[in-house]
């Protein structure tokens, strides 16, 4: 099971189905769906798998997943790929998709913003509250440095190298961050308006620890204006107690949180109910057959918002993609627990 970036090919890529979204129900509509022999790809605007669990609040303790009385974000999203491993499904991360249409062939043809062309019998929809978008600093001119000088997520640590760092935040992100750049950057400050942070506390303690040798600066105040020209910074000026200082930057990372929108989902030709996707209840479908969706993305009379709400969508809806499938192929119904067939799929001996 690999990662995947890939750029535009004139083929698409041909699979049994697609599932947009790899948070916790994404990722378990692939177990569920490997167990009925459906191949899938799995697409995520993320650059990373977890989805919620694993973006907002990693080390957050769960306490309502069944047989696990306690287990963090990151900690499912790893139990989970772990659990996956046997059917080798395609992530394709830091795709957004921005079109989908049903062909003439019968299958439905999806185009993410990076160009990715899939095609797929079937289509599950696990993507949450819909996609991720940066919350974005009251700065004005900000936009005109967006992705060459002002990054909202960091693809690629070179990127930064021998450059002069300001990290903006208090969270997982800017401490994270902080920690991984503080050996690559020319110089890293991290800002945030109060000397308290919200990020696990080994983090705190280890940037604190880099404060405190001097290859880190702490400063606690705010931004309040940007220099520079043609996309490119020179400087920020931040206010602290001591007054506002102008420091010399040439990139920086604002931290401020994820907003959820619901994003091209919107123009896909579904019927939405207050910006979600109402589904039946006997196999999770949309108003478009062919088209599933579980997880917080669909609605249904009494629909509990619960990852382990999502699970049991997930399973119900990986019996009926495989009809769509495989329709010449009777599913029986077995348990992984008496199946010598389910438990070769999963590599139990």
């Amino acid at each position: 099971m690999t990662d995947q970036t890939e750029t535009q090919a004139d083929a698409p890529i041909v699979t049994d189905c697609v599932i947009v979204g790899a948070g916790p129900c994404g990722i378990f509509a692939v177990f569920e769906l490997g167990l009925v022999d459906v191949k899938c790809h799995v697409v995520d605007i993320l650059g990373k798998v977890g989805g919620q669990c694993a973006e907002l609040y990693p080390e957050k303790p769960i306490y309502d997943i069944p047989g696990l009385p306690e287990v963090s974000g990151q900690e499912l999203t790893d139990r989970l790929m772990k659990q996956i491993e046997p059917f080798g499904a395609k992530f394709h991360l830091g795709h957004r998709i921005d079109a989908l249409t049903k062909g003439e062939d019968g299958l439905f043809h999806l185009v993410t913003d990076g160009g990715l062309k899939l095609a797929a019998k079937t289509v599950v929809i696990a993507a949450g509250g819909g996609s991720f978008t940066p919350k974005r600093p009251p700065l004005d001119g900000i936009e005109g440095y967006e992705g060459r000088s002002v990054y909202y997520a960091v693809r690629r640590m070179e990127d930064l190298r021998d450059r002069d760092v300001l990290i903006v935040g208090g969270g997982d992100s800017a401490l994270d961050w902080t920690l991984n750049l503080a050996p690559v950057a020319r110089s890293l400050t991290l800002l945030h308006r109060r000397d308290e942070f919200r990020g696990a506390p080994h983090s705190v303690e280890r940037m604190r620890e880099l404060v405190a040798e001097g290859k880190v600066r702490l400063a606690i105040g705010q931004v309040t204006g940007l220099h520079g020209a043609d996309g490119q910074l020179d400087g920020v000026t931040i206010r602290t107690k001591s007054g506002e200082e102008k420091l010399p930057v040439n990139a920086l990372l604002p931290f401020f949180g994820l907003t959820m929108k619901l994003g091209p989902i919107a123009d896909w030709g579904l019927n939405l109910n207050e910006n979600l996707i109402p589904v039946d209840t006997e196999k999770f479908q949309t108003s478009t057959p062919g088209i599933f969706a579980v997880g917080d993305i669909n609605w249904y009379p009494g629909k509990l918002k619960l990852i382990l709400s999502g699970f049991h969508e997930a399973a119900l809806a990986a019996q009926a993609v495989h009809k769509i499938v495989h329709p010449d192929k009777k599913l029986l119904f077995q348990y992984t627990t008496s199946s010598s067939s389910l438990q070769k799929k999963l590599g139990v001996k």
